[in-house]
């Protein structure tokens, strides 16, 4: 049987994962929010 405490201490994230995990989150992409945010401002700025 296995015993999942065990192999829980043997476990070891990929670096890869770690890698892919920072890309991802220090990537600025704009999104729909960013959009519409500045569509607003230049409205805003207009009147």
């Amino acid at each position: 049987m296995i015993n999942f405490d065990e192999e829980i201490k043997k476990f070891h994230p990929s670096l890869e994962i770690d890698e892919a995990e920072d890309a991802i989150y220090n990537n600025n992409i704009t999104d729909l929010t960013d959009i519409l945010l500045e569509m607003m401002k230049e409205t805003e700025e207009k009147k």
